[in-house]
């Protein structure tokens, strides 16, 4: 669940993503605007091929994630072969760093432009937002609005809620949906974002909210999953159940 509290994720080495990009490509999926092979690639002939072509796989998304289309595919292409054929490398090391060291200082910049544009976004959002009827604003910053309300006593924030919910960015983007899945999720109280743990113990069972979280009581300058770093997020929250430690529903009066 997107939702739930993380810590920040290593970032992939320049050498290891470049090689999961380089077999993902050598296997013949066009990830940077390369041309198709001319000839259809043969089946993965055993698991060891499969566990390869899936550890490339995986790398390469990593690395589309984090550099887009920065990459020149044939150039990438003609680097790996060169390196498994024992040639010699047309880059020396200096200028290696050089211009990795500048890659990643413009990917740097774009993020750093991206986070800030999406935090004053979100703060005009919620500033508007504020002034509709129905919402209330928190000393927090959280706001919310009720839907349905519901009946009996509240969560703390150390108990185990079960709960339907859909999560969206402030562009109607939907990026985690329990409806979605057919299912309710159960978890305790105090594991996920701040968001999360105060709004939900303004609700009693059989209630429906909406949670209008900003950014430093979600993730902050963090991305997680896709959800871009310092993203004001909106929860329609449906708590079903308060429940004990082994995810049966307590008792409601």
């Amino acid at each position: 669940m997107p939702f739930m509290r993380t810590d920040r994720e290593t970032r992939t080495s320049w050498r290891a993503a470049a090689l999961g990009l380089a077999l993902l490509w050598l296997a013949g999926c066009d990830a940077g605007g390369g041309a198709a092979p001319e000839a259809a690639e043969p089946p993965l002939a055993d698991d060891q091929a499969k566990a390869s072509y899936t550890l490339g796989f995986r790398f390469a998304e990593n690395v589309q994630r984090q550099l887009g289309t920065d990459i020149v595919s044939d150039a990438f292409v003609r680097g790996v072969r060169d390196q498994l054929g024992g040639r010699e490398t047309l880059v020396d090391d200096a200028e290696a760093e050089r211009v990795l060291g500048a890659m990643m200082e413009a990917r740097q910049a774009e993020a750093a432009s991206t986070s800030l544009r999406n935090l004053e976004q979100g703060l005009e959002f919620l500033a508007e937002n504020a002034k509709r009827d129905g919402v209330v604003s928190l000393e927090s910053g959280l706001q919310y609005e009720v839907l349905e309300p519901g009946e009996g006593e509240q969560p703390q924030s150390t108990d185990v809620v079960t709960t339907h919910y859909e999560g969206r960015l402030i562009d109607g983007t939907v990026f985690d949906s329990s409806y979605q899945r057919g299912e309710p999720a159960s978890f305790p109280l105090n594991r996920v974002i701040a968001g999360w743990t105060e709004g939900l113990q303004l609700m009693s069972p059989g209630a429906k909210y909406r949670l209008y979280v900003p950014a430093e009581l979600a993730y902050g300058d963090r991305a997680a999953g896709s959800i871009p770093p310092n993203s004001t997020l909106v929860f329609d929250v449906e708590l079903i159940s308060i429940d004990d430690a082994d995810g049966d529903a307590a008792p409601q009066e």
